[in-house]
């Protein structure tokens, strides 16, 4: 064999190796990249928050969360307010990827209020969170205008709205039910934020909805419920009767999810220990797909 041919053979090994000792690095970071943020909506911790809303929010971080969910009473803040909280949210390392509105930050005069506050929150969607359940049909289409009209409102910005489910809009036959017709009437730009605790207790499958919505479920609120009329929200995360590793496989397969939040109305623990506990539960689970 030539001395050239020798020479190549030795370059094509070198080459080999160093590649084969990149690759375990390139799997954790490809593995890293497809990781998808856990957060907390922080009505979880609603009293701590009301108290000491820095303070929560470096508890919730120190619990592990990477992404947090201000509601309602966000709106009040003014713009030195906001900035303060995203400060504190940088400095912790937490995430805002949205907030909960009521409907009246979605019209005319609130609008523009609302996105600029999400914007320096760094937030994505303005989602709505909560609807009255005896609208009825027509009720129903202009929720899903307000929703398409907020879509068109903060395109430019960067931002969209979205849809947070209770137990309402998945009652019904299927096809007619609420979150079916919203489905329908809205944009796809329009998130639709799965709470699973209320489709779960409305007697609904999570996983064939989030299948029949492919790319729409991009946030779920990982609430879960019990039949037991002791328990219903306040067991905690994986003490109900909810399927997450079917919820888990569909929202990463087909729903589009780019975000969970554990959600908790209450249990028989204080708040953060709550919080604490799920988050750990939760780990488990996924990382036992």
């Amino acid at each position: 064999m030539s001395s050239a041919s020798l020479s190549r053979r030795s370059f094509f090994r070198r080459s080999f190796l160093a590649m084969s000792a990149m690759l375990p690095w390139a799997f954790k970071s490809m593995t890293a990249t497809r990781s998808i943020p856990v957060g907390l909506e922080l009505y979880s911790v609603r009293d701590a928050l009301k108290q000491d809303p820095e303070g929560t929010l470096r508890a919730v971080a120190q619990m592990g969360y990477q992404a947090v969910e201000f509601y309602a009473p966000y709106f009040e803040w003014t713009d030195a307010q906001a900035k303060h909280m995203r400060k504190v949210l940088d400095d912790v390392g937490l995430r805002c990827y949205s907030t909960h509105n009521a409907a009246d930050n979605f019209n005319e005069k609130n609008i523009n209020r609302a996105r600029d506050l999400n914007l320096i929150l760094g937030s994505k969607y303005l989602v709505l969170s909560w609807s009255d359940p005896k609208t009825g049909p027509d009720g129903w289409k202009s929720i899903a205008n307000l929703l398409n009209s907020a879509a068109e409102s903060l395109q430019s910005s960067g931002l969209t709205s979205g849809y947070h489910n209770h137990q309402a809009e998945f009652t019904g036959a299927l096809g007619q039910r609420p979150m079916d017709l919203l489905a329908k009437d809205t944009k796809p730009s329009v998130m639709l934020q799965l709470d699973v605790g209320t489709c779960v207790e409305a007697g609904s499958d999570p996983v064939a909805w989030i299948r029949a919505n492919p790319g729409r479920i991009r946030s779920i609120h990982c609430k879960d419920w019990s039949p037991d009329a002791d328990k219903g929200y306040k067991v905690l995360f994986g003490e109900g009767v909810t399927d997450w590793k079917g919820i888990f496989r569909a929202a990463e397969s087909v729903g589009g999810v780019e975000y969970y939040l554990v959600e908790q109305e209450g249990s028989r623990f204080s708040e953060f220990e709550t919080a604490r506990r799920c988050l750990q539960t939760f780990r488990s689970i996924h990382q036992g797909l």
